[in-house]
């Protein structure tokens, strides 16, 4: 689009947002032009929610006097239903052409297709004949040898919601980030109903006010950590039945905790007998026909997110996961791969110019739109969060402004930060200046999901920031009775990372599920390369809960961090002020919510300072990572400093021992 044309249209809001992208103006304005053409393409004046229902209308249905089934197969030249109920007999049910590619069949009678019945298609498309599982289907079973099929699953008591909940719009995410699977401590696949019994109130009692579950949406294969999606109207039958995970999600509504899903809508898995992939026996039905429907690095499948009937499938599952099952919202993964036909690979965004070009699929930029505008029609208090490593431009601006529409991106360069520091730098070299500058930079207008590790860094072939900290020592002197200088010094940086991170990093926190207490084994799911052990595919929860440990001091720092940044709203006062930063004596001192965080980096050399106070005689301390009750040196609070008068106004004097931080009013 060109300059002249774009001066003639209203300006967006987002060029008065960030006057960086002036010279981009075109381009946004195009932006906004694909997605009204697309969405009045695809809904007219109407609503997207009315468009996305597919899940009503295809897979199985339970009419007056017998069930419909239907599917959208436009190269398929035969179809028949199959499974337990029928002998697996492909003539008792054809499928009959609808139109617009779309097949039907009626199996007359209610109690045809009995609950949990076994079932698949049989498709015959140029010229072969072979089996699916049905598109919309609501549960898969997992036979031992690893073969899938298709279930109808209608029980006899559908479970009831007991618990009405709307996250709280104007409070700050504390977000658990959690594996259903995984987190039990027994050597094996955890279940949705575990997790609802034990982890839960856990995640309650630590002060985490939402969970973000992984690996729900249906995947056959356990090591890809939910990645590799295969059925995308399927929860994950391996952790138990959808009325338990129903009852995980409904319980967690009744302590106050919103449920996000992690989405995966970025690719697909290539399975073709337990997918969707090739599902009319074409590649492209889908997504994008030969090479360029392959994803170079993860060798699945990518969407073509220019055709309606893709569209219709990705809306119409978004919808049908927060209507089915009420999940508050999605963390969408792989973002950045979506945006660009390079799928970020190799690329330094470096520069606006990198956002603009024609690398960017300005058609996956039109579906998150899309996607975000639908998610507020069914639930105006879902929350949207994107994982996006390039920080494109109006992520998380509102659509009408210019943006895409997303409530948050996480600071994905954090962790990243993070790992380089650990690995390249002496504690002494840590630069402070650039510390701030990580933790504090933002997207103008723009709200951010700051997180020291998420389990990326927890996986094998990398490392959780305790790893990198403590190493081996944490096999033994981890005990309350251990002198180690290496534990000691693991414990007290652990602590200020979490501190520093979660106060400056974002407008909300995330934690995945363990390393709040520095859980010491990295994350190895079964496979034939480790013998298909289980035994670092779990939490080790008697860790922190053992009295005779030093996992549970990090714990209790934890609970009363969340705490206190909850308290404070790190969402309504984000902004940080920077009172200073000594680089020789390895000091940070901001105030934020109303408080003054204090830092002491300095590996050695306790700092004593003078900082100013609103208070007027006492000033209390509200946190302080030198507590004992934290695995520090220095009698538990709650303590208080008196205030004194000078030149300059009231302060207070208090002295930083090293690797120590306080926070007070």
């Amino acid at each position: 689009m060109s300059d002249q044309n774009a001066t003639n249209m209203p300006r967006l809001k987002i060029l008065e947002t960030d006057p960086g992208l002036a010279p981009f103006a075109g381009d946004l304005e195009l932006r906004m032009e694909l997605y009204r053409k697309t969405r009045q393409r695809l809904v007219g004046d109407g609503s997207l929610t009315d468009f996305a229902n597919g899940s009503l209308y295809y897979g199985f249905h339970l009419g007056k006097t017998g069930w419909y089934y239907r599917e959208w197969a436009p190269a398929a030249e035969k179809m028949s239903l199959v499974g337990d109920f029928n002998g697996w007999d492909p003539e008792k049910n054809p499928m009959k052409k609808v139109g617009n590619g779309n097949w039907q069949v009626f199996v007359r009678g209610k109690k045809s297709i009995p609950h949990g019945s076994f079932v698949k298609v049989r498709v015959t498309s140029g010229g072969r004949t072979f089996d699916r599982i049905p598109l919309y289907i609501h549960r898969i079973h997992q036979f031992p040898d690893g073969a899938c099929t298709g279930q109808v699953w209608n029980p006899p008591e559908p479970y009831q919601f007991r618990n009405a909940f709307s996250l709280p719009a104007d409070r700050p995410l504390f977000i658990y980030e959690a594996h259903v699977g995984m987190a039990t401590e027994e050597e094996k696949v955890g279940t949705y109903r575990e997790f609802t019994q034990n982890v839960l109130p856990r995640i309650r009692k630590e002060g985490y006010n939402a969970i973000q579950l992984m690996a729900i949406m249906e995947h056959p294969y356990y090591a890809s950590f939910g990645y590799q999606v295969t059925n995308f109207f399927a929860a994950s039958s391996r952790f138990g039945t959808p009325e338990e995970l129903k009852e995980l999600i409904d319980t967690a509504h009744g302590m106050g905790i919103a449920v996000l899903l992690d989405l995966v809508h970025s690719h697909a898995s290539p399975n073709t007998n337990e997918g969707i992939n090739e599902f009319d026996g074409t590649d492209y039905q889908f997504f994008h026909a030969g090479g360029k429907g392959n994803h170079p690095a993860w060798g699945t499948k990518l969407f073509n997110y220019g055709k309606n009937e893709v569209l219709h499938f990705l809306l119409s599952n978004l919808k049908y996961w927060l209507d089915e099952y009420r999940f508050d919202g999605f963390r969408f993964d792989g973002v950045t791969s979506m945006l660009y036909h390079h799928h970020g690979l190799g690329v330094a965004f470096d520069s606006y110019d990198k956002y603009f070009s024609m690398d960017t699929d300005t058609e996956a930029v039109t579906y998150l739109q899309l996607a975000n505008a639908l998610i507020r029609e069914v639930n105006p208090a879902a929350v949207t969060i994107a994982e996006d490593m390039s920080a494109m431009p109006g992520m998380c601006r509102p659509i009408e402004e210019g943006g895409i529409g997303f409530d948050y991106r996480l600071a994905m360069g954090v962790p990243d930060y993070w790992v380089k520091t650990l690995k390249t730098k002496r504690d002494e070299d840590w630069d402070l200046g650039k510390m701030w500058s990580e933790l504090t930079i933002r997207r103008p207008g723009e709200m951010n999901i700051g997180y020291c590790e998420s389990h990326d860094q927890a996986l094998v072939g990398d490392k959780t920031i305790m790893f990198w900290l403590a190493d081996k020592e944490m096999y033994w002197h981890m005990d309350n009775a251990s002198q180690s200088p290496a534990i000691d010094r693991a414990i007290a940086c652990h602590k200020l990372i979490r501190l520093v991170t979660a106060s400056l990093a974002g407008e909300g926190y995330l934690n995945f599920m363990g390393n709040e207490f520095g859980h010491p084994e990295w994350i190895d799911f079964p496979r034939e390369g480790n013998g298909w052990s289980y035994q670092y595919a779990r939490r080790q929860w008697s860790l922190a809960d053992n009295g005779f440990l030093r996992y549970r001091n990090l714990l209790w720092f934890d609970e009363a961090m969340v705490e206190l940044l909850e308290k404070l709203n790190i969402k309504e006062n984000s902004q940080p002020f920077l009172q200073f930063i000594n680089h020789q004596s390895k000091v940070m001192v901001f105030d934020k919510g109303g408080c003054t965080f204090a830092f002491n980096f300095n590996p050695t050399a306790p700092q004593r300072l003078s900082l100013a106070t609103r208070c007027e005689q006492v000033c209390p301390i509200l946190l302080n990572s030198e507590w004992q009750r934290f695995g520090g040196h220095l009698p538990d609070g709650p303590e208080s400093r008196t205030v004194q008068s000078g030149v300059l106004g009231r302060y207070i004097d208090i002295t930083l021992p090293p690797r120590s931080a306080v926070v007070f009013r």
